[in-house]
C-alpha cells in the first residue's frame, strides 16, 4: 500500500504516453482506429507482458525457474529456501532468521562476509529477508557473472561454516536487531502481541524475528540440525531473471548444485491447523515510550493465491488505498481522530489475518478507534461499492502489477512467491485477470464473511500509565 504514489504516477505517464501518440498519429494525417479498437488498445498498453517462464528440476530436487530479459545486461538471481519462522518449533524460535544471517558467515572456499564482497565487485549488489514461510537470498548484477554467481550460491548451499564462533557472533547480531526494530521501538511488539493472542497453536503465533531467550538457550548442536533439515536443494527454488542464455544457465546450475546431496528424510511441513475461531478476543498492553494510542483489529482470513485472496486485496485498496479510501476520509480527513490508518491482508501460505489499525489523535481514545473502524467495515459489508470505488480498486491493483515488472529483481519475487507459495510459477501471469473478473458483489461477500467479531482478534496498544506516587512522597 505504500507504493501508491508512485503507482498512480505510472499510470498518469502511462495516459500521457498514450495520448502524445494519439496526438502525433493526427499531426502525420495517420487514420485514427475506431473507438473500440482504440480501446481495446489502450487496456493491452497498461498490462504487463506475459513472462515466458522456463521450470526444471534437477535430480537432487533443486528447482529452477528462469526468464529471459535481454533489456540491459543483467541478471537478478535468487534462491528460495521454504523455510521460515513457521517451521521453527516451540523454544526454539528465530532460527530461520539466524539463518538468514549464517549464511554470509562463509562457506567451504568463501571467508566470511565475502559473498557480499565478490558480488560487490562485479558491480552488483545482494541482500536476503526472511518471512513467515521462506528464506530468499538474492543478488543482481551485471549478466557476464552469472557463471559465478551459480557457484557461489551452491558453495554456501553445500558447504555452509555452521561453528560456534559464527553461530554466537550472529547470534548477537540478531538479538541487537530485535532489540532495535521490537524492544526499543514504541509500536514494535505490536505484530508480537496480535498474533501472540489470535493464533492458539499454528505457528504463526511467534513472529519472524523470534524470542532472545529462545536464541540465549539454543545450542551450535540445535541450529545445525535446523541447517541440516531445510537448507537442502530439494528445499530451494532457483530464479534467474534477465539477460542470459537458458541452456548455458542450466548447464552451470548443474555443474555446481547437482553434486549437493538432497535431504535423506522426506522435508517436515507444517501440518497443525489453526481451529476456528468462535468469539472475539480483546487485549490491552501498554508499555513505556508509546506516545498515542493504537487500535489493531486482525481478523482471520484464507491463504494467499486462494479465490477469496483477490476480493480480500481489492477490499484492502478501497479501505485503505490511498487519501480517498474509506478508512483515511473518515478517521482521518473527517473526523480526525486518527493521526493514520491502515487496512492490509497480511497473506501467507496458510491462513493469516487481515489487519485494520488506527493510531488515534490526541485526546482520543483506542475505544473510540475500534467504534470509527468496525463502522468503516460495516460500510463495506452492508453498503454496494460504486463503480468508481471498484473502478479505483481494480486500477491501482493494474498499477501494482505493472511496477511488478519494472525490474529483474520484481520478476523474480514475483515469481518465486508463485512457485513457491503457491506452487505454480503461472500464477505471475493469471494473477491480473483474476483481480479485474472480481465484482462488487464478491468484495462485499468476502467482507461479510470474514470481517466478523467472531473471527476478529482487538489488541488495544496503550501508553504505559504514569506510576503513581507513593503515599506520603512530595509531589
Amino acid at each position: 500500500m505504500k507504493r501508491f504514489p508512485r503507482m498512480k504516477a505510472v499510470l498518469l505517464s502511462v495516459v500521457c504516453v498514450l495520448a502524445l501518440a494519439f496526438q502525433a498519429a493526427a499531426q502525420k494525417k495517420l487514420p485514427v482506429p475506431p473507438a473500440h479498437a482504440r480501446h481495446v488498445a489502450d487496456e493491452n498498453a497498461v498490462r504487463p507482458p506475459q513472462l515466458a517462464i522456463q521450470t526444471h528440476t534437477l535430480p537432487n530436487g533443486l528447482t529452477i525457474e528462469m526468464v529471459q530479459d535481454h533489456h540491459v545486461p543483467v541478471v537478478n538471481l535468487q534462491v528460495w529456501y521454504h523455510v521460515g519462522s513457521k517451521d521453527e518449533k516451540p523454544g526454539h524460535t528465530g532460527f530461520a532468521h539466524l539463518f538468514e544471517h549464517l549464511m554470509f558467515k562463509g562457506s567451504a572456499h568463501v571467508g566470511p562476509d565475502e559473498h557480499s564482497r565478490i558480488v560487490e565487485a562485479m558491480g552488483g549488489f545482494d541482500n536476503a529477508y526472511t518471512n513467515d514461510d521462506v528464506t530468499v537470498f538474492w543478488e543482481t548484477f551485471p549478466s557476464n557473472y552469472l557463471d559465478r554467481v551459480l557457484w557461489l550460491e551452491a558453495d554456501r548451499m553445500g558447504s555452509l561454516n555452521v561453528d560456534d564462533a559464527n553461530f554466537k557472533s550472529e547470534r548477537q547480531v540478531v538479538e541487537e536487531e530485535r532489540r532495535l526494530r521490537v524492544d526499543n521501538s514504541p509500536y514494535g511488539r505490536a505484530q508480537e502481541d496480535l498474533y501472540a493472542a489470535a493464533f492458539t497453536v499454528h505457528p504463526y503465533h511467534h513472529t519472524t524475528i523470534g524470542s532472545i531467550a529462545d536464541l540465549d538457550k539454543a545450542t551450535v548442536e540445535d541450529v545445525r540440525a535446523f541447517h541440516d533439515t531445510y537448507y537442502r536443494p530439494n528445499n530451494a527454488t532457483l530464479v534467474i531473471v534477465g539477460d542470459f542464455a537458458p541452456a548455458e544457465a542450466l548447464a552451470w546450475a548443474e555443474k555446481y548444485f547437482d553434486g549437493i546431496p538432497r535431504s535423506p528424510r522426506p522435508i517436515p511441513r507444517v501440518g497443525i491447523k489453526e481451529p476456528p475461531q468462535t468469539a472475539e478476543r480483546h487485549v490491552t498492553k501498554s508499555y513505556p515510550g508509546v506516545p498515542l494510542p493504537a487500535i489493531i483489529e486482525g481478523f482471520k482470513m484464507p491463504a494467499q493465491f486462494t479465490p477469496d485472496s483477490y476480493p480480500l486485496n481489492l477490499a484492502s485498496n478501497i479501505l485503505a488505498g490511498g487519501e480517498s479510501s474509506l478508512l483515511y476520509q473518515s478517521l482521518v480527513y473527517k473526523d480526525r481522530i486518527a493521526l493514520e490508518s491502515v487496512g492490509f491482508g497480511n497473506f501467507t501460505e496458510d491462513p493469516n489475518l487481515f489487519w485494520v489499525l488506527a493510531v488515534m489523535n490526541p485526546g482520543h481514545t483506542a475505544e473510540e478507534g475500534e467504534k470509527a473502524l468496525d463502522s468503516v467495515l460495516a460500510q463495506v459489508k452492508t453498503q454496494p461499492l460504486s463503480s468508481s470505488q471498484l473502478e479505483k480498486a481494480k486500477n491501482q491493483q493494474i498499477s501494482a502489477f505493472i511496477l511488478g515488472r519494472e525490474t529483474d529483481q520484481e520478476k523474480a519475487d514475483a515469481i518465486g512467491e508463485a512457485a513457491v507459495i503457491g506452487k505454480n510459477p503461472n500464477l505471475v501471469n493469471t494473477g491480473l485477470a483474476r483481480y479485474e473478473a472480481v465484482t462488487a458483489a464478491e468484495i462485499q461477500r468476502v467482507a461479510d464473511e470474514y470481517f466478523v467479531p467472531q473471527h476478529e482478534t482487538v489488541l488495544f496498544y496503550l501508553p504505559e500509565k504514569p506510576s503513581k506516587p507513593a503515599e506520603g512522597s512530595k509531589q
